[in-house]
């Protein structure tokens, strides 16, 4: 089964129209796309989007011989002009099929937002799945066998692609691919970058792909540090990062600080932006979790877990200190990095990074700071991925 991707944007566009942002002033060439519309074979179109026979014609193919169009949402604005010959568009009950003579079955899904997603198998048994924007399934199977394909809006809806992981319905193989794109994201590198981590790509508008052909999926990073400076936006991308798995435990490090209303204010502001699948634990215990089988974890912060390390160990009492307190940290870290390198869960780990500000005026603060500093580069040394989050924007340092 063929698909020709003849656009891969929001059902505005992208750059939208009069849009003055920076993210609409940075999509330019391949990262321009019209809205989002896919011809199955030559023969189905999945929705009718403006200039769709010119972006055929530029993509090297004619809609001559689309049998069927088919609408997954409601469109704003004035009705599309039907290009002549076209059959005009419809949509299929949540729950029915529709066979075509070139024998492509079309099966509506049901979603938790307006619109219709759609399962399409091709006459050679190869399955897609394509979903409109902002839109996810709503009371998913567990599948016997996952999709080849998955076009859906990654970037928008990354708990849609969790859901189809949890159900089998994507699994390594399958290739995810983002569409419905806009401009919440800058366009470019920064996308790719985003929708690597979620093991998703984008192509460009035009792009023909083989259903069933191998392609580089993105594989996600077993374990990924996340170091930045106070409220340079860390955490958020650490969340970001495992938005499309099913279910995530969240580590926090910190306790619950009882009186401290400053810090319940933070703890609550963090727990309002995680989705309703995870779970939280409060630990500094992070080895056993290692260990252990289960969901990925996110650990928040390592900060915290050395300020409870060096509290446990009496860092802060230069006696205490020299008296078997540094060799009890060090081992301390190096159980902790050990079972990093060993475990098989998926792991983001959030960290400051201190090294490049104010010396601190006191003893205890540059121990805990050269403490911070080595920790950081030994858990980062047993990383696949490690990035610095500077203002909200991400760097790769590695991976």
């Amino acid at each position: 089964m063929e698909l020709t991707l003849l656009g891969t944007g929001a059902p505005a566009g992208l750059p939208r129209p009069d849009c003055p942002c920076a993210a609409c002033a940075c999509a330019l060439g391949p990262d321009a796309r019209a809205a989002t519309s896919v011809l199955v074979d030559g023969a189905l179109l999945l929705d009718l989007t403006p200039g769709a026979a010119f972006a055929a014609a530029r993509a090297g193919r004619s809609l001559a011989g689309v049998r069927q169009v088919l609408l997954s949402h409601p469109h704003d604005g004035p009705a599309v002009e039907v290009p002549a010959g076209l059959p005009q568009p419809g949509r299929v009950p949540d729950g029915r099929e529709l066979t075509l003579l070139t024998g492509h079955r079309a099966r509506a899904v049901a979603l938790d937002a307006p619109g219709t997603g759609y399962a399409v198998t091709g006459p050679d048994g190869q399955r897609l799945l394509y979903l409109p924007p902002g839109g996810a399934p709503a009371g998913l199977e567990v599948t016997a066998e996952p999709y080849a394909t998955v076009v859906l809006d990654v970037l928008g809806r990354p708990d849609a692609l969790g859901r189809l992981r949890e159900t089998g319905a994507v699994g390594p193989a399958t290739d995810v691919v983002a569409v419905h794109l806009d401009h919440d994201v800058p366009p470019g590198p920064e996308v790719r970058r985003r929708l690597a981590a979620a093991g998703a790509r984008a192509v460009p508008d035009g792009t023909t792909l083989e259903t069933g052909a191998y392609e580089e999926v993105p594989d996600v990073p077993r374990r990924t540090l996340v170091l930045g400076g106070a409220r340079s936006g860390k955490s958020v991308e650490a969340e970001r990062r495992l938005e499309s798995f099913p279910e995530v435990l969240y580590v926090a490090t910190g306790g619950s600080r009882n009186g401290d209303t400053e810090w319940a204010a933070r703890v609550s502001a963090h727990q309002e932006r995680r989705p309703g699948s995870w779970r939280t634990v409060e630990t500094c215990d992070l080895v056993p979790l290692l260990k252990d089988d289960g969901p990925p974890l996110l650990v928040d912060c390592l900060s915290l877990w050395l300020t409870d390390a060096m509290d446990a160990v009496g860092a802060w009492d230069d006696a205490e200190w020299a008296d078997g307190g540094e060799r009890a940290l060090r081992d301390r870290v190096r159980a902790l990095t050990d079972a990093v390198r060993e475990t098989r869960r998926t792991l983001v780990a959030v960290s400051n990074e201190v090294g490049s500000g104010i010396v601190p005026a006191t003893a205890s603060g540059r121990r805990y700071r050269d403490e911070l500093g080595r920790l950081n580069t030994a858990f980062a040394q047993e990383c696949e991925q490690v990035l610095l989050v500077v203002a909200g924007q991400t760097l790769a340092l590695r991976g």
